[in-house]
């Protein structure tokens, strides 16, 4: 029986783990649940799961979930960055789902790793903040770091039994999300309702746009890079609309050794979860003869430029990455808002990252200080567009 605690408890990831639980009760028991604020999904997930701890963003959450669980069931309810850290250190926690949304991941998942915890890894933010960080705390506090991004669960698992000094390429394949044929004249006029209707994934919000403005495949460039230890010219991405490909290695042989499945997390969740054994998930295979075809293009960075600056940030290293990922934070939010439109977001974004001064291999102090320093630069250029 493997105990999980699970920090972002309530979004699609968190969600999609708690089904695979209740598919397994024999394999899995949850002993903590963390969440931002959606009281109500979460207070329903405690009664259902019954864990030691729940923890939400802040004060006011934590009397709002107290007062609908009141009598119904003996849980502790913490709150805040403390409350985040005790869940993922908890004593008797095998595994940590690091599932929470952009950057606030980070301490939490060094907390759980500090605690000896195996980490499932949703959150890619905390490797791109701090690769360098979090993989040399892996290696020192002998834990695993398990991908749950399909991308990189796929590379993983093509990867097993494989040498990794004999691999020549990482490829990683996007749907290349709702406007992948939409010409750039166009995005000016996009609304959040377009961006968030993804033609293939089921996801969250931020998620959902980084993945309309390729932002996310930016993300998991930077991603692959600490997990595989890769050096960034050796990944590629590929667009590959019908999303049954979910990445491949080339080898120095010339072969490549492709994942496929539907478009659905819990495939990747379950062999995070289940590492080194598979689930029976009874999922349906892809329907090859219906498809007809897969198909694959090479990424337009120049109607994209999101996966163009993270590459660049890759490459450059430092505090770049995280001054990156805090920029598109903030133009995100601001675009779903309402507050810019979408072709504003890798302006932003650009224009921050010009501004930085990267501290080459930085400490975590200076990683967050330059996140903090990103995010004010953004929210005044925020205001800039606001204002026109």
């Amino acid at each position: 029986m493997k105990s999980l605690a699970i920090l972002g408890a309530t979004g699609s990831i968190g969600n999609s783990t708690l089904k695979i639980v209740k598919k397994f009760p024999d394999r899995f028991t949850v002993k903590a649940l963390a969440a931002k604020n959606n009281v109500d999904r979460l207070s329903d997930q405690i009664l259902a799961f019954q864990p030691r701890l729940a923890v939400v963003y802040d004060e006011a959450s934590a009397v709002q979930l107290q007062q609908r669980l009141q009598g119904r069931c003996a849980v502790e309810i913490l709150y805040g960055s403390e409350g985040y850290a005790a869940a993922a250190a908890l004593p008797d926690v095998d595994m940590v789902v690091g599932a929470m949304v952009g950057a606030a991941g980070l301490a939490p998942t060094m907390a759980a790793i500090e605690a000896g915890k195996d980490i499932a890894l949703a959150n890619k933010e905390t490797l791109v903040m701090a690769g360098h960080l979090v993989t040399q705390a892996v290696k020192t506090n002998n834990v695993r770091l398990l991908p749950v991004d399909s991308e990189h669960s796929a590379i993983f698992q093509c990867l097993q039994g494989e040498r990794i000094d004999r691999v020549d390429q990482l490829i990683i394949t996007a749907s290349g999300g709702p406007f992948r044929e939409l010409p750039a004249n166009r995005f000016s006029g996009v609304t959040p309702e377009e961006a968030l209707k993804h033609p293939n994934w089921q996801m969250g919000e931020k998620i959902t746009i980084d993945s309309a403005t390729l932002m996310n495949k930016g993300l998991e460039v930077i991603e692959a890079r600490w997990l595989f230890d890769m050096a960034v010219d050796r990944i590629q991405v590929l667009v590959h609309p019908q999303s049954i490909v979910h990445s491949m290695v080339a080898f120095c042989d010339g072969s490549v050794m492709a994942q496929m499945g539907i478009p659905d997390m819990q495939q990747a969740i379950a062999y995070a979860l289940a590492y080194p054994d598979r689930l029976g998930l009874q999922q349906p295979l892809p329907d090859f003869s219906a498809l007809g075809c897969l198909t694959f293009e090479p990424p337009d960075l120049k109607r994209f430029p999101c996966l163009r600056l993270a590459f660049e940030a890759c490459r450059t290293g430092g505090t770049l990455p995280a001054v990156l990922n805090a920029a598109n934070e903030v133009a995100v939010s601001a675009f779903l808002s309402g507050k810019i439109g979408f072709s504003h977001i890798p302006v932003i974004i650009e224009e921050t990252m010009a501004a930085c001064r990267s501290t080459d291999m930085p400490d975590l102090a200076a990683i967050l200080a330059d996140d903090e320093w990103a995010r004010q630069k953004a929210k005044r250029k925020v205001d800039q567009f606001a204002a026109i």
